[in-house]
């Protein structure tokens, strides 16, 4: 099944509307897949395109420094947020 350009685009301000509302906090891949009723592997290519444009940033570790195996935790980029602050 194929989704069109402009559903992934929709799907993809829900998610930066997502981060935008949890910030400074990060969500985990799944957190994002469940608040949005998405499929996990969906949000994530969706995450991934999103870090091309630099809108996301991956965190790799957790509070305590250690690299994450199995999960990601994403978080609006800096310069993400601050134009979405300015349209909100």
């Amino acid at each position: 099944m194929k989704i069109s350009n402009n559903k992934v685009e929709k799907i993809s301000e829900q998610i930066l509307s997502l981060l935008y509302s949890k910030s400074p906090n990060s969500l985990f891949t799944s957190d994002i897949a469940r608040e949005l009723a998405r499929d996990e592997e969906f949000v994530k290519k969706i995450l991934y395109d999103l870090r091309k444009n630099k809108l996301v940033v991956l965190i790799t570790k957790n509070p305590k420094g250690k690299d994450y195996l199995r999960r990601q935790r994403w978080v609006m980029s800096d310069s993400a947020y601050k134009i979405y602050k300015t349209y909100q």
